[in-house]
């Protein structure tokens, strides 16, 4: 199993418009082309997730991630915000890259977790962030997945 199966390039935005965390996970659920009432939910069911405690794990770098009904199956999204906000990340500095992760709260697959500790890992390569930042369009970050081979 390689990260990059899980993404997909409609699902990649590198120019994030929010200056909240609300607006960040808002745009990120966006990327994901549910309808309303299922992004509200989704919405909710983050925040959720985000009040027990941060998904934001330093370097830059916060993983938004929950279960819910509103997907059929694990569903990934990217986002860069190059200015960065304040997510409450652990080490107390703004976040620039955002990895989403939903899957539902029942998948035979059983994915979620090993996605999330896939990116985790990713997270902690030693040049990701600046690779992040210098990607111009979302084929460069499906090429740089790939060339990681995580």
């Amino acid at each position: 199993m390689e990260l990059r199966e899980f993404f997909a390039e409609e699902a990649v935005q590198l120019e994030l418009a929010g200056s909240t965390k609300d607006d960040i996970l808002k745009e990120l659920i966006g990327l994901l082309g549910l309808d309303e009432k299922n992004e509200q939910m989704l919405f909710k069911m983050l925040k959720r997730r985000e009040n027990l405690g941060s998904t934001g794990i330093g370097r830059g770098i916060a993983i938004p991630h929950c279960r819910s009904l509103v997907v059929n199956k694990l569903r990934v999204a990217f986002g860069r915000k190059r200015a960065g906000i304040d997510f409450k990340a652990m080490d107390g500095q703004p976040v620039h890259f955002f990895f989403l992760i939903v899957a539902p709260p029942l998948e035979v697959s059983n994915q979620y977790l090993p996605v999330l500790g896939k990116i985790a890992q990713f997270s902690k390569e030693p040049d990701l962030p600046d690779r992040l930042n210098a990607l111009t369009d979302a084929a460069q970050f499906m090429k740089l997945l790939e060339e990681k081979g995580i």
